[in-house]
């Protein structure tokens, strides 16, 4: 059966391809292989189930430096296409979208559903076939021709595009073909530990900085303490950028946790002994100073030697020393990660110096393109993973149309 486009994967980035695609030429042939029984799986559970559609960053260079990989290579093509054309191209689909207060951008419905349908129908108005339970075999040019080999059935496109996310069978096929791909590795994960001073807190929250023991990687933002171990944004931004260094050290490792964020041991210290003179009868246990969280408090003056009847009056220089420690300075040891929420992302995929960023074309195979985390682009945790997905598949509909 013969094509004007096959799309790859039916996902948030083949959707994007193929609706824009229609949209530019309405007498283009446009098929999605999807090789499961469902298609933009991905988009249901992304944001808990709210989709987290992209994040209110409008200045370009900004953009891009919420990408550990990437970021070099979307500055250009998120001043063709960015946050708020994303927006915009929403909103003429009659899709309200909303700006919650740390920038992320929702459907105002609340539901992943919202966006699934708008594909949906507009892959159905404008005449795009969804092929399910098709899974790729092979492709291959031959006369300038792609040939697609499925289980259900044999394809030829003009053009054809890749949007499979990190998908081993395809990216082997890529290997055979002559591109390079970098090896997948998770990315957005949270940490597992049983250190005694935050089991049983789950639930409780605060800002706090963190760093990789032994390496130049931190972070910073609210940490999540959970049933095992942490989360939160500060640990979500850190696994992202620490995602191939942590994978060497297979998740077994050290970060230092400052719960007071930007105030040193030594500043701490000199507050401490202030508190000391201004409470002297106070029981250091029972009021939380600092605006921590009162459980947490609680748990770092017991881990600091002091027990829970303990007045000011009483503590001496050394209980003092471990207390400012232990708010500054406390080491947690980590053992193993577990995915962010339901939610699975990839640092990795093909070598971004075998992509055209202008046109998201191979440059080894001509009218072969990439979108989404096939590439080796990968993002902190906040609707950015979603943009990067969008715009390079906006830029490709454009160079498939034109070209």
């Amino acid at each position: 059966m013969n094509y004007d486009l096959i799309i790859v994967g039916g996902g948030a980035a083949g959707f994007f391809t193929a609706i824009n695609v229609a949209e530019n030429n309405p007498k283009l042939k446009i098929a999605i292989l999807e090789r499961g029984k469902e298609v933009l799986s991905k988009v249901r559970v992304s944001g808990g189930g709210r989709c987290n559609v992209t994040h209110a960053e409008f200045i370009p260079n900004e953009l891009s430096k919420n990408y550990p990989r990437g970021e070099k290579e979307l500055k250009g093509p998120f001043h063709t296409f960015m946050t708020g054309d994303t927006m915009q191209w929403f909103d003429r689909r009659g899709i309200a979208l909303k700006i919650e207060d740390d920038g992320r951008v929702f459907p105002v419905s609340d539901s992943s559903e919202t966006i699934i349908n708008c594909f949906l129908s507009e892959a159905k108005r404008l005449g795009v076939e969804i092929l399910k339970n098709h899974v790729v075999k092979n492709f291959y040019l031959e006369d300038e021709q792609w040939f697609v080999v499925t289980s259900q059935g044999n394809f030829v496109t003009t053009k054809l595009m890749i949007a499979t996310g990190s998908n081993p069978k395809i990216w082997k096929l890529l290997l055979d073909m002559g591109h390079q791909t970098i090896a997948a590795v998770p990315s957005l994960f949270t940490f597992n530990s049983k250190d005694p001073r935050i089991a049983n807190l789950p639930g409780v929250v605060t800002n706090a900085t963190v760093q990789v023991r032994g390496s130049k990687l931190s972070s910073e933002g609210p940490l999540l303490i959970t049933h095992w171990g942490m989360s939160g944004p500060a640990v979500l931004k850190l696994s992202a950028w620490g995602a191939i260094e942590l994978n060497a050290c297979e998740y077994n490792f050290e970060i230092i946790v400052n719960w007071l964020q930007y105030y040193s041991k030594q500043e701490i210290f000199e507050k401490l002994k202030v508190l000391k003179d201004q409470y002297p009868k106070q029981q250091i246990y029972k009021y939380t100073q600092f605006e921590l969280p009162k459980r947490l408090w609680q748990r770092l003056i017991l881990a600091s030697g002091i027990r829970n009847d303990t007045r000011w009056a009483d503590v001496n220089k050394i209980q003092l020393k471990n207390v400012s420690e232990q708010l500054t300075q406390g080491v947690f040891k980590i053992k193993g990660k577990s995915t962010f929420k339901e939610e699975f992302v990839t640092a990795g995929g093909i070598d971004l110096k075998e992509i055209n960023f202008k046109t998201f074309e191979s440059k080894k195979h001509q009218n072969l393109y990439f979108a989404g985390e096939v590439l080796n682009i990968d993002a902190i945790t906040g609707g950015f993973n979603f943009q990067n997905a969008w715009t390079g598949a906006f830029i490709a509909a454009q160079a498939i149309t034109s070209g």
